[in-house]
């Protein structure tokens, strides 16, 4: 059986109010969001943080601040975000979470009259670059544990964040996080190139999408879910239950329950 988890969720406020949440309902991890205040590495506690996980039976996994840019042209802004990193590599460590979970941002555009121009692949010798640097920093700070850093799709690849894909899987610390949600409101253009490196897909974000709108509960949109389940099951993948809510999540259990 694969490991199924929940997101942090703004109506569990606390940490122990979300554990609870998660061995009440059969879960097996807790995906901490760094955009939340209380999740900030500052006010990671790790013996508390570890006895709660003990307390209900849980483990978890980390989801990256959004606004992560590892590749800012502002080195200060730049170190900051690469020291969250390494900083938040030696908390999973403490705490014994297996994956990161990390989108790639598309750093800042200049719009002019017939497109935009993204700056990264203006200057994306540098951009490419730094990015060589970052994946071997990350190497040597996960060192010997089990860590992987997986890459969430979000908003669609851009040909310059594919080039950075392939350049960071060379490292046996990244893989992938699957967004099934997000790839169908996109129109499916993410999933081939997932598919591609299919061996590296390590993480699932699991949920259901109508049009345009996801983050739904599981059974209550358009999408095929049984063939990602499916795919979970074969490739050994954990899979979030990505939804917003307390009874969204309620619900993708009972249909998880009825389908797994």
């Amino acid at each position: 059986m694969i490991d199924i988890g929940m997101p942090t969720l703004i109506e569990t406020n606390t940490l122990d109010e979300c554990a609870r949440l998660c061995h009440v309902l059969g879960l097996q991890f807790v995906e901490l969001n760094m955009n939340l205040p209380q999740y900030q590495i500052s006010k990671i506690d790790i013996s508390h943080f570890k006895d709660i996980a003990e307390r209900y039976n849980i483990y978890y996994t980390i989801h990256f601040d959004e606004n992560l840019n590892i590749s800012d042209f502002n080195p200060y802004i730049a170190e900051a975000y690469r020291r969250t990193v390494r900083e938040t590599i030696e908390t999973a460590k403490q705490l014994g979470a297996p994956i990161l979970n990390m989108h790639l941002s598309r750093g800042v555009y200049f719009t002019l009259p017939d497109k935009k121009v993204f700056l990264f692949n203006e200057y994306k010798e540098q951009y490419l670059k730094s990015i060589e640097a970052f994946r071997d920093e990350c190497e040597k700070t996960i060192g010997e544990s089990n860590i992987i850093i997986c890459i969430e799709n979000s908003d669609g690849y851009t040909g310059f964040q594919i080039d950075v894909l392939n350049l960071l899987l060379q490292s046996p610390v990244f893989g992938l996080t699957f967004d099934i949600g997000h790839d169908y409101v996109i129109g499916g253009t993410d999933e081939p190139l997932i598919m591609e490196y299919i061996d590296r897909l390590y993480h699932i974000h699991m949920h259901d999408a109508l049009g345009k709108k996801n983050h739904l509960a599981l059974g209550t949109g358009e999408l095929d879910l049984q063939q990602y389940l499916t795919l979970a099951n074969k490739h050994s993948c954990r899979i979030v239950l990505e939804t917003k809510t307390v009874a969204g999540l309620m619900k993708s259990v009972e249909w998880i329950e009825s389908n797994n």
